[in-house]
């Protein structure tokens, strides 16, 4: 095993198997259980840490990536977080193009890592000038490996092989399969991938991407509005995301979303404004699917990168907001899929 290798082997061990939690809430009085994964609990608190670890493992053994290469991603935060940490664990100086409007939390963490932070502003074309950026430093600087998250097929990879099969599995463990999965789409990946996994097991379960209702994106085909859901929607749809292998586009407030993170941290769960998107998603599909409808999503990250934006103020309540409606009365953990389980695919 080479050194590479034994690192990358290493740091498997902290991404992925991570709990899948039965979070039982009152909605209108009625009693309801949603499933969601709690990815907190990777490496850098975030479950962007499944992609960028699979992606340049990928890129070793393919050849695209040599040890000591610079590694350049554009990113809205947890992906260059990931990047940062995982490529300086292997060696890669790293360069992150992000926009200037991201959390100060998440420039902090990703300079922490001994990354390279260069801020974009919207003049300079914000989300699609990082990009544009990062590639102009692969023609500048020569062997920069760059892993284009929303464009590569092993971000999709990571999830069919990783977050699908656990959420499989931890269900299959409590007796339960799943009648339909909702995330939010900031590259695809992860909606994408656990949906062409769980099909593959069970073909009727509906696979739902979710975006912010103040910019609904991927409804428009093109960048329409803004909203405060850092992660998602950013600014065109991924080339990787496929809607003939999804169902519906759900929608959320991104007022309702930081209401019902609150309402989550406010019992335990300390997560970031995305999540409580999914959450908000995930009532809304099984509203339409009934009460016992077994709907999961993912708690994508923790609230530690988001306690300078609107997370931690006091957000009003409109009409139509689904949070207010809701009472969180507690989770329980379903285990982490071991080392020991047999393979799923098979």
């Amino acid at each position: 095993m080479t050194d590479v290798s034994r690192r990358i082997h290493s740091m498997r061990r902290l991404v992925g198997n991570t709990p899948l939690l039965a979070i039982a809430l009152r909605v209108d009085g009625e009693p309801r259980t949603i499933y969601a994964k709690y990815e907190p609990l990777n490496l850098t608190g975030s479950i962007k840490d499944r992609m960028a670890l699979h992606i340049l493992q990928r890129a070793y053994e393919s050849g695209q990536v040599r040890p000591g290469d610079p590694i350049a991603e554009a990113t809205s935060g947890n992906t260059g977080i990931s990047f940062a940490a995982i490529g300086r664990a292997l060696g890669h100086p790293v360069t992150v193009f992000m926009p200037d409007w991201m959390s100060t939390e998440r420039i902090s963490l990703i300079s922490s890592f001994g990354a390279s932070v260069v801020l974009v502003s919207k003049a300079d074309g914000g989300f699609l000038g990082s990009i544009a950026r990062a590639d102009a430093m692969r023609d500048a600087v020569p062997r920069t490996f760059l892993p284009h998250q929303f464009s590569n097929d092993a971000n999709i990879d990571a999830h069919f092989t990783g977050t699908g099969p656990e959420i499989w599995l931890q269900l299959q463990g409590q007796g339960l399969r799943p009648d339909a999965f909702v995330a939010g789409v900031g590259t695809g990946g992860t909606v994408m991938g656990v949906g062409r996994f769980l099909r593959s097991r069970h073909p009727s379960v509906r696979v739902h991407p979710l975006e912010p209702a103040e910019s609904p994106t991927m409804s428009t085909g093109h960048k329409v509005g803004h909203h405060r859901i850092q992660g998602i929607s950013d600014e065109f749809v991924p080339p990787i995301i496929h809607f003939n292998e999804l169902d519906s586009i759900v929608q959320a407030n991104d007022g309702d979303a930081i209401l019902m993170a609150q309402l989550l941290a406010q019992r335990g769960l300390a997560v970031g404004i995305s999540s409580g998107a999914n959450v908000i998603g995930a009532l809304k599909v099984q509203r339409e699917l009934g009460p016992s409808a077994v709907v999961v999503t993912v708690l994508c990250d923790s609230n530690k990168k988001y306690l300078s934006t609107d997370l931690l103020r006091v957000e009003p309540v409109k009409d139509g907001y689904l949070t207010p409606r809701v009472e969180m009365l507690g989770f329980d953990s379903v285990n982490r899929v071991c080392d020991m389980c047999a393979d799923p695919r098979t």
